[in-house]
């Protein structure tokens, strides 16, 4: 197999990194091992190692490293190919019967196998293998798969832990003084039955290179430096409130106390807490120097290496607010910083910035973002449970920092209240500083926009062309490669374009790629003259695929890839895989999100795509939620810094952008067309957009798109309040806002409909998404009764020309 200059370059500069994105829960001292030796390795995930999350999550690289041929390769003597083989067949007897029951529930469902089977996992089987225990040192794999269309759930074999596993793992843990158990997951496990285990490593799914890093963190050549971005707990331990599952209707009651702000808020203790991870080595952390200028906090803090191995540490700020007439979280992260790779003995002095103002608590009866009068402690250290105060910070009276007017229709339900349960001892002795409510200047947003001039061009397009302008390119066989996102004429498996029928006069189609964790094109294809053709399974999802019993995969891979023509030249693109979002989260390293932004963007230079859907930053507000992994945190501050740093890397490179995604509230993934996210307007506000305007203010992504679900009410899609009022006049956000890919799929529910073409333009959306004839009929239909005015199509249609005209020529 023969690797192209920039595959071998990508691959280098994402396996750097990868020792960041695994995060070390417990250790002994019994890793790094000396050398490669004889090694038991088992578990699902050594010969099936998930490199990242199904569906459009799914990226079509040129090859995967999998745990087993990472260990070979770096010297290990597995001793365990046996157990590897039988656990194979028991893999293979389940895999039978958990299609034959999806299928089985597709029908009782009234829906399309295909559609009902995406993202669908399979809970790890049990079965009864006998272990070996001559090697030098063991590993135990778990993995856990989750993608698009499907959530988790809190049964053995998903979130919980089996019998079998259990059993295994405490008694390899038993029996070799060198043993680690490996989690090959995308986001957290119930570990309570095995915590006592002496090493835990969350390896996470990195893509392609996984099994290569894995090998070297176990022989020392690289260790582990990453953070937990998502509180790992039992079960029984996290919010009670955090509703998931309901068809129509999901309610988030708990407010704006998700994740730590729950668990630190009620003192509950969990497993391992947001912002935790250790090292081969160990840290210190020197006392901190706090200085205040105007608004602006600086803490600086020196590390040093007090261990015997290299490594480095995250240093993060907390502050604890007061409460007056608003109930807070016990503290929010306010900001952060890692360190370089530290020698032993050796230090370094970081320094973290933030505004103070970006801490304003959003006061719903007054609509108002405000400061509250009294003290605002910092707090410094290594995790939301392991640091301390360093200032106290003190405001005489209350500052509106932002006035606003509602955006979404009021929440019909009452949020829960929970009162903080921990409490600081005397500050007294901590530096003191007085915040001048001088260094405020209050905003007052204003809601009506200037009016934009409309380009000569949009101007004399006819009805007909303008409604074109609204959706995006169709074609006649466009319904199931659109539902796989395979609909782009010009790149073959991208997710789909906008539309073709103006080009003879100027209006070039921007091409847009799916995939999270890299771009995610057909590996091989061919062109005619009308266009660009996938071959092969490539362009079919594996999740999907994977499901499918063999005559299913046999009619699903005629009906969406092509035959080539006897002589047609057949050409292959191939795309490096990246770390799942929630593994670039735990890395806690802006410039690795930097960087791997920058192979996207070299990426799309290289097939010619213009947008990349992605970065997607929506909350963990559940464990649960199916799409976590393509997620960053529970945290709107991490997720939007992370999203920021990948959309700089991305747009650096001319006519590229990234289109920051699911904009909002999409925590969900059962019914997700038409589930409705009832959300009080303040936990909307300070939780699930924050990131999004983070991110906006920081890197101005070309595009945004929307989620599925509704919004108290309202599809996010149709949502004027959202778009037009939020995004385009708070946020000053001046790119294209589009739909994610609305098509018809069957709805489980019965209160809401499918979002509409006409409404999306008319709530100021610009491009709905793929498209279709039938969608095109309805922005057409509107604009000549009067539903919606030219003028408003025009808006939306100039953005779309500025953009495309900024990325095609």
């Amino acid at each position: 197999m023969k690797l192209l200059d920039y595959e071998k370059e990508h691959m280098n500069r994402v396996r750097e990194g990868l020792p960041e994105c695994m995060v070390l829960l417990k250790k002994n001292g019994s890793f790094p091992l000396d050398e490669p030796g004889r090694l038991a390795a088992y578990g699902s995930g050594v010969r099936h190692s998930i490199k990242g999350g199904t569906g459009s999550g799914d990226v079509n690289a040129h090859f995967t490293v999998n745990i087993e041929q990472g260990l070979k390769e770096a010297g290990f003597e597995l001793i365990s190919a046996d157990w590897l083989d039988h656990y194979d067949l028991c893999r293979a007897t389940a895999k039978k019967a958990f299609r034959k029951e999806i299928k089985k529930e597709a029908r009782a469902a009234g829906s399309n196998v295909i559609m009902y089977a995406m993202g669908a996992v399979m809970p790890e089987p049990e079965y009864d293998l006998p272990l070996d225990y001559s090697a030098d040192a063991a590993i135990y794999v778990l993995s856990r798969i989750s993608g698009e269309g499907s959530d988790r759930r809190a049964v053995p074999g998903d979130f919980l832990l089996t019998e079998t596993e259990i059993r295994d793992i405490c008694t390899l843990d038993a029996h070799y003084d060198h043993f680690m158990l490996v989690l090959n997951t995308g986001g957290p496990v119930d570990l309570t039955p095995v915590e006592h285990v002496g090493n835990i490593l969350v390896l996470s799914q990195l893509g392609t290179e996984m099994g290569r890093a894995l090998a070297d963190v176990l022989l020392g050549r690289t260790v582990p430096s990453g953070k937990l971005a998502t509180t790992w707990a039992s079960w029984e331990d996290y919010c009670p409130e955090v509703q998931l599952g309901g068809i129509d209707d999901t309610y988030y009651r708990e407010g704006v106390y998700v994740g730590y702000r729950y668990f630190d808020t009620v003192g509950k203790r969990a497993l391992y807490p947001f912002g935790f991870g250790l090292s081969y080595t160990d840290f210190s952390l020197g006392e901190s120097r706090i200085t205040l200028g105007g608004s602006t906090v600086s803490a600086a803090v020196t590390v040093t290496n007090t261990g015997s191995f290299f490594g480095k540490e995250v240093v993060q700020v907390y502050v604890t607010a007061p409460e007056v007439k608003l109930q807070k979280p016990w503290q929010d992260l306010a900001g952060f910083a890692k360190t370089g790779n530290l020698m032993p003995g050796s230090s370094e002095t970081v320094t973290i910035t933030f505004d103070i103002a970006d801490l304003a608590s959003f006061d719903e009866a007054r609509q108002v973002y405000c400061l509250e009068p009294g003290k605002y402690i910092i707090r410094i250290g290594t995790s939301s449970t392991d640091n301390k105060p360093a200032a106290v910070i003190s405001l005489s009276e209350e500052i509106i920092t932002k006035k606003v007017h509602a955006i979404v229709p009021k929440a019909d339900f009452t949020e829960v209240q929970y009162e903080r349960t921990l409490c600081d001892q005397d500050l007294s002795a901590l530096p003191h500083m007085e915040l001048d409510p001088a260094a405020f200047t209050p905003v007052s947003v204003n809601y009506v926009l200037p009016t934009k001039a409309i380009s000569p061009e949009i101007k004399a397009l006819s009805d007909e062309e303008l409604a074109y302008m609204a959706v995006g390119h169709f074609s006649d066989k466009g319904g199931l490669l659109a539902v796989i996102g395979n609909a782009s004429p010009h790149v073959a498996g991208a997710a789909g374009e906008t539309t073709s029928k103006l080009t003879g006069q100027g209006f070039n189609p921007m091409v847009m790629a799916d995939g999270p964790a890299g771009l995610r094109l057909a590996k091989e294809f061919y062109e005619d003259e009308k266009g660009m053709h996938a071959l092969g399974a490539g362009s079919i999802p594996a999740g999907i695929l994977d499901l499918l019993s063999a005559p299913l995969r046999k009619i699903a891979k005629k009906l969406i890839s092509s035959k080539p023509p006897k002589n047609a030249e057949i050409r292959t693109q191939y795309c490096t895989s990246l770390p799942i979002g929630t593994a670039l989260a735990q890395s806690w390293n802006l410039n690795y999100a930097h960087a791997l932004g920058d192979i996207v963007g070299s990426e799309m230079d290289r097939f010619g795509v213009h947008l990349w859907l992605a970065p997607a930053l929506n909350i963990h507000r559940s464990v649960l939620c199916g799409r976590n992994f393509e997620y960053y945190s529970e945290d709107p501050f991490v997720s939007g810094k992370m999203a920021a740093a990948i959309t700089q890397g991305v747009q650096a490179h001319a006519g590229r952008g990234t289109t920051i995604k699911h904009f909002a509230a999409n925590n969900q993934e059962l019914n997700r067309y038409f589930n409705n996210s009832h959300i009080s307007e303040r936990a909307l506000r300070e939780i699930y957009l924050k990131g999004f305007a983070l991110c906006i203010r920081e890197a101005r992504p070309l595009a945004l798109m929307t989620s599925y679900n509704l919004l108290n009410g309202r599809h996010t899609s149709e949502s004027r309040g959202l778009i037009e009022d939020y995004l385009r006049a708070e946020q000053n956000y001046t790119g294209i806002v589009m739909t994610d890919w609305v098509m018809n799929i069957t709805n489980l529910g019965k209160a809401y409909a499918k979002a509409r073409a006409s409404r999306v333009a008319a709530a100021g959306g610009d491009l709905f998404m793929p498209g279709s004839q039938a969608d095109y009929d309805h922005v057409l239909t509107a604009l000549k009764s009067g539903m919606i005015t030219r003028r408003q199509l025009e808006e939306n249609a100039h953005r779309v020309l500025a953009l495309s005209k900024m990325v095609t020529q």
